[in-house]
């Protein structure tokens, strides 16, 4: 089995203490840990969704998912390194045409994101429909509040750069965004929070679809949901609540790291 990259006391910064050549590891293997908890969460189906990372020797490359490889099955060594013309420099595959040039524009208008993800999942995708975006309505929503938009321009898959280029823009400086007809983007400035941030976003989906199909709902006021913001939006908490997903994947699938 393949070494687990850093230590406790790193963890707290993204990259301290960790060479490059180590930063690169602990991205990677974060990457396909993401991968794995997201089929366990039910967010792969078929072919699509692909998940980045961008690489820390060569920034204006991205490490991905091979198209059409099973999530269940993502090892550190399935993961491809893409350039910036969508290449593949490393690793035995190909790219989801869709998600080099979705997640490129993305990486290429964020400098300060290090990886991005995107899936059909099931709450996301519903959600997607409505063309809004979430409602403060419990503390877990309030993490982005303010921090998500919606992109409303859906034209069917995306394969044309002006569009990617489009969605990179809707989404702006925020961690998410909604692709109205087709489901949820994240962003982080490491692949733990850009992971959790998926994960909380779909549950935060599903939970206003059933508070608003139960009855009223109730929003938490402007004041209170920043505040919220501040303790559950931050980039150490999306970091932070990745770390027992980590931990309980690696354990429970140890093969991921091969």
């Amino acid at each position: 089995m393949a070494e687990v990259s850093g230590a406790p006391a790193p963890r707290d910064r993204p990259g301290a203490g960790r060479t490059p050549e180590q930063e690169r590891l602990h991205r990677k293997q974060r990457l396909a840990a993401a991968i794995r908890l997201f089929a366990l969460h039910g967010f792969d189906e078929g072919a699509g969704g692909h998940v980045t990372a961008r690489d820390p020797i060569r920034p204006d490359h991205f490490w991905v998912n091979p198209f059409g490889r099973a999530f269940s099955r993502v090892r550190v060594s399935d993961l491809l390194l893409v350039d910036q013309g969508g290449q593949v420099v490393a690793g035995d595959g190909r790219v989801n045409p869709a998600g080099y040039v979705i997640h490129s524009q993305i990486h290429a208008a964020r400098p300060d994101v290090i990886a991005a993800a995107h899936t059909h999942s099931v709450h996301g995708r519903a959600w997607s429909a409505l063309h809004r975006p979430l409602d403060p309505i419990t503390q877990d929503a309030c993490a982005f509040f303010g921090d998500h938009g919606v992109f409303h321009d859906y034209t069917g898959v995306v394969l044309d750069e002006e569009e990617a280029k489009r969605i990179a823009s809707a989404l702006g400086r925020d961690k998410a965004i909604i692709l109205a007809n087709h489901g949820l983007l994240t962003v982080g400035q490491s692949v733990e929070e850009a992971a959790w941030w998926f994960v909380a976003m779909d549950r935060c989906c599903q939970a206003q679809m059933l508070a608003q199909a139960a009855g009223q709902v109730h929003l938490i006021d402007e004041r209170g949901a920043l505040a919220a913001r501040e303790q559950m939006g931050s980039p150490a908490m999306g970091r932070f609540n990745f770390r027992p997903l980590y931990e309980a994947i690696v354990h429970g699938q140890p093969d991921l790291l091969d």
